[in-house]
């Protein structure tokens, strides 16, 4: 089980402290998902959404963070 993880509300890392997903968590992602992209696209997608509703102030670019990297 991975260690890079989201903490709500504050969307950081628990491995690492970076904002989720951090570099380490979406290598971990892409193994886990590796058979399932689409599968991965609707995890990220829930995701982003609920870190816009704990984060409001955010500074935008919640796609790039979530969806971009794919």
């Amino acid at each position: 089980m991975s260690m890079h993880v989201p903490v709500r509300p504050s969307w950081a890392c628990a491995g690492c402290g970076h904002a989720w997903p951090c570099l380490d968590g979406r290598q971990q992602l892409k193994i886990e998902y590796a058979d399932a992209r689409v599968s991965l696209s609707v995890y990220l997608a829930t995701n982003m959404v609920e870190a816009m509703t704990d984060l409001p102030g955010g500074n935008g670019n919640f796609y790039w963070r979530f969806l971009g990297w794919l």
